[in-house]
């Protein structure tokens, strides 16, 4: 274990009406506190998970890799600013880590490849071969299984995003493998009943407040995918009442 727990200060917020201050879960959820070395954030979109998982990168110092800023209709001045009221608790020392999201690896790989151009040695790091020339789900394994070698925090955001069942089950693996080793932390935003499947882990629920833990199988992701396996025809256009 490297983060014990978060702490957040809804009476320090700068805003009432502008997310993410205005939401309920942010109000009401004080402390989280981290006790496995594998962590979920689950629930509905839009509850701020993955605005939590950003939150925490930032006041953890890690870099979050983003494609260039493109111009927008309105623009939320706080958007990006709940980590300004957070405060953490590390177990010892900060160690380092690294963000993922799904949204932005491709970028990320990309610039690799620009890279290599100068210092193909570099490639060995991720297997000796071009991210570029792997299909999206081999590589993101590709970079997995490198990455999270190395002791440190690591946040991540929807990465069963472009894997395949098959694939998600090597993700847990490795997940599994890192946390028995002893030397990594993960924190995961997820809907995957796959990944959530990791033993020993804890999954906070966002779509209760405050946020709070919840068994495996009580989780929706579970109850759904486990009800439509025995019942799909249940869930057919013309049988919905």
């Amino acid at each position: 274990m490297h983060l014990n727990r978060i702490f957040l200060h809804p009476e320090k917020y700068p805003a009432k009406n502008c997310y993410p201050f205005n939401q309920q879960i942010f109000k009401k959820s004080k402390v989280i506190h981290f006790d496995s070395p594998v962590s979920f954030f689950i629930g509905e979109n839009g509850t701020g998970k993955s605005t939590l998982l950003e939150a925490i990168a930032h006041k953890c110092g890690i870099h979050i890799w983003c494609n260039e800023e493109r111009m927008r209709y309105e623009v939320n001045p706080y958007e990006k600013s709940l980590h300004h009221y957070l405060n953490i608790e590390w177990e010892n020392d900060q160690v380092p880590g690294s963000f993922f999201g799904a949204d932005i690896f491709r970028h990320f790989v990309q610039s690799l490849d620009e890279w290599a151009v100068a210092d193909p040695a570099m490639l060995q790091y991720f297997g000796g071969k071009s991210l570029v020339t792997q299909s999206h789900g081999q590589s993101l394994l590709s970079f997995f299984r490198a990455r999270y070698k190395i002791r440190g925090l690591y946040l991540l955001d929807e990465p069963e995003t472009a894997l395949s069942p098959r694939s998600q089950l090597e993700l847990l693996k490795l997940l599994v493998k890192m946390a028995e080793a002893g030397h990594a932390q993960f924190i995961i935003a997820t809907h995957s009943p796959i990944l959530m499947a990791c033993p020993d882990a804890t999954i906070f629920n966002f779509d209760v407040i405050p946020i709070e833990p919840v068994e495996y199988q009580h989780t929706e992701h579970y109850l759904v995918y486990k009800d439509f396996m025995l019942n799909p025809d249940k869930y057919l256009p013309e049988n919905e009442k």
